[in-house]
């Protein structure tokens, strides 16, 4: 991936007034594109990128995208699909009605290259920066700028979303190879965890909340590997296949 840095285009008209109509008042996303302009450009990330190869994309776009998807608490994938199909978030980043956005890995290949090269704390010292310049913070106060918990928060949701996918998967295959074995051992809220696929999930703001989750996605893959005994084995090798 090389970097060719591109300036940072206007709101398209169309989404512009689009996103007004849907959202007369404003939310905190087109808000903080309009109260606080650019915040990254291209160029601030220049570092991280060779200098040839296929182009990457918009790192200042991705790194905004770090930050709401840290905002709204989302997993990688259901950061992508933000871009794609919601009008203010396609109004922060200043992309077309239909432009179909990236592939959710592109979020953890961008995240690695800002650790990677030790720029991840730049996020939040851009903001930093833009926030004194409008007077939102005062002088001489004492601010946070750890941008760090961002990116491990965000890693964390992903992680959380690879191991329950993984569960979900195997427990996918075993209702197909062997039916009547999982019907007997499931728990019953299994279907209710693991119906759907897990970055569907909103996944916890709070922190207990979400190391709860963890604890109960691995407890049921640990029960569910202590059922594959002689028993199982012979059973797959049954009728029920």
């Amino acid at each position: 991936m090389s970097l060719k840095p591109e300036k940072i285009p206007n709101i398209p008209e169309e989404t512009k007034s689009i996103a007004k109509k849907s959202f007369p008042k404003g939310n905190i996303y087109m808000q903080m594109r309009d109260e606080l302009g650019n915040l990254y450009e291209d160029t601030e990330f220049m570092s991280l990128f060779p200098s040839c190869g296929q182009p990457a994309y918009n790192p200042w776009r991705l790194a905004l995208v770090c930050i709401m998807q840290y905002v709204s608490k989302l997993s990688d994938r259901q950061a992508a699909e933000a871009v794609r199909a919601r009008i203010d978030w396609k109004y922060a980043l200043s992309l077309e009605l239909d432009d179909p956005g990236f592939d959710y890995s592109i979020l953890s290949e961008f995240r690695s290259r800002l650790l990677a090269g030790g720029i991840e704390q730049h996020l939040l010292d851009a903001m930093l920066a833009r926030f004194q310049e409008l007077g939102l913070i005062k002088e001489r106060g004492k601010q946070r700028t750890d941008s760090t918990h961002i990116l491990s928060a965000v890693r964390i949701m992903s992680r959380m979303q690879s191991v329950g996918e993984t569960l979900r998967s195997c427990l996918n295959v075993l209702a197909v190879s062997a039916p009547n074995w999982l019907s007997q051992v499931a728990d019953s809220d299994w279907y209710d965890r693991y119906g759907k696929r897990i970055e569907e999930y909103h996944f916890p703001k709070e922190k207990s909340a979400r190391e709860e989750l963890v604890v109960t996605i691995v407890r049921d893959g640990l029960r569910l590997l202590s059922l594959f005994s002689t028993p199982f084995k012979i059973l797959l090798k049954g009728p029920c296949l």
